[in-house]
């Protein structure tokens, strides 16, 4: 099958790494690896960060979607696949691309808020939610999410697909028991908001932490690093910077415990990773973590703005027997519900359901 790819809120090969960008391309990888020609369309871009841009957006966009549509007649694709659309990045392109070539439209990630439709994001809100309209299948990636989108878009027309990525490299290697002091790790980028937040609440926990001796090592850079690294004992953490990805299952496997007490952590595939590493996990309840991190059972999921919530998982995880038992379990769930070919099975049911839903619709 051709299939026509379209991230409205960060192409796949833009330069700053995220979660987002991940995702984009762990389902171009899946969609590759069962035998799909997948050709990202147009890298027109339709994110902002203010709500005043989006008219201009919207003009611009006219002339994206006559070019991409010329591209397209000639061979035309047999699906057309929009990744991540809301109402800050609503999908200009898709719906109209897909009705004039008479394709399958399928979103994967999406949300939606009443409250949009008359806030200052009323336009970009309007153009989602028809997009969304017109999808023959809309995949959730958060669970949080279905509620929002049950209300536009057809139960039968809507489903849920858990996040997967590439987890080999972490699945294979294995950590290394040890005495001592309890190594805790944190992955994330040092910028403002809910990144820096996570760190300042991380720094709060730990300082409150006196029942036993731990180090952590915290990856990632931004432009917060200077004035994140002072919260946190020079004598017990090291800061290390960015590192290449092919660098991070070692790091894993050093680790005991995995702690991001995340405020609003979207995706977070630190967290999968740390998953397939057999790490437990210390995650914040809220975003899409707990979607990841099952409550006792592959992790704890803590209120961030609470020390004591942070501490009081610290201090169960500092038993290694239990440690043992929760990151075996996470180490499971990575492999069965997470990995690239779980994610395969997953893109599979819902490109047979949107092309049933277009044919019961033509």
């Amino acid at each position: 099958m051709k299939i026509a790819f379209y991230a409205p809120m960060k192409p796949p090969d833009h330069p700053v790494a995220s979660g987002d960008r991940t995702f984009a391309r762990a389902i171009l990888a899946a969609l590759k690896a069962l035998g799909h020609e997948v050709e990202v369309v147009s890298r027109f871009r339709s994110w902002c960060r203010n709500p005043e841009e989006q008219t201009a957006l919207a003009h611009a966009a006219e002339a994206e979607r006559a070019a991409v549509r010329g591209q397209l007649e000639t061979a035309p694709p047999d699906l057309w696949l929009t990744y991540h659309l809301y109402h800050k990045a609503p999908d200009w392109l898709g719906p109209e691309i897909s009705a004039g070539l008479r394709i399958p439209y399928v979103v994967i990630e999406a949300s939606f808020a009443d409250k949009q439709r008359s806030g200052p994001w009323r336009e970009g809100a309007a153009a989602a939610e028809a997009a969304l309209a017109k999808a023959d299948m809309v995949a959730a990636i958060q669970s949080e999410d279905l509620a929002g989108l049950r209300k536009i878009v057809p139960p039968a027309r809507l489903t849920h697909l858990a996040p997967f990525m590439e987890l080999s490299p972490f699945l294979r290697v294995e950590s290394k028991p040890h005495s001592g002091s309890l190594r805790l790790l944190a992955v994330g980028m040092m910028r403002e908001g809910s990144k820096a937040s996570t760190y300042q609440a991380l720094a709060k926990a730990l300082a409150a932490w006196e029942e036993a001796e731990w180090t952590l090592t915290a990856v990632g850079d931004g432009p917060e690093r200077s004035t994140l690294e002072p919260l946190f004992p020079k004598a017990s953490t090291r800061f290390i910077g960015a590192i290449a990805p092919d660098a991070m299952p070692a790091l894993y496997a050093a680790a005991d415990v995995f702690v991001w007490p995340a405020h609003k952590e979207p995706l977070g595939f630190v967290f999968l990773e740390a998953m397939a590493s057999g790490l437990p996990i210390i995650g914040g309840r809220g975003g899409g973590v707990p979607d990841l991190v099952q409550d006792g059972v592959n992790g704890f999921l803590v209120e961030p703005q609470e020390p004591q919530n942070v501490v009081a998982a610290l201090s169960r995880l500092a038993d290694p027997g239990l440690r043992a038992r929760v990151g075996a379990k996470g180490r499971l769930i990575a492999a069965e519900k997470h990995s690239l070919e779980a994610g395969m099975a997953g893109l599979s049911s819902l490109i047979a359901r949107a092309g049933a839903t277009a044919r019961e619709t033509a």
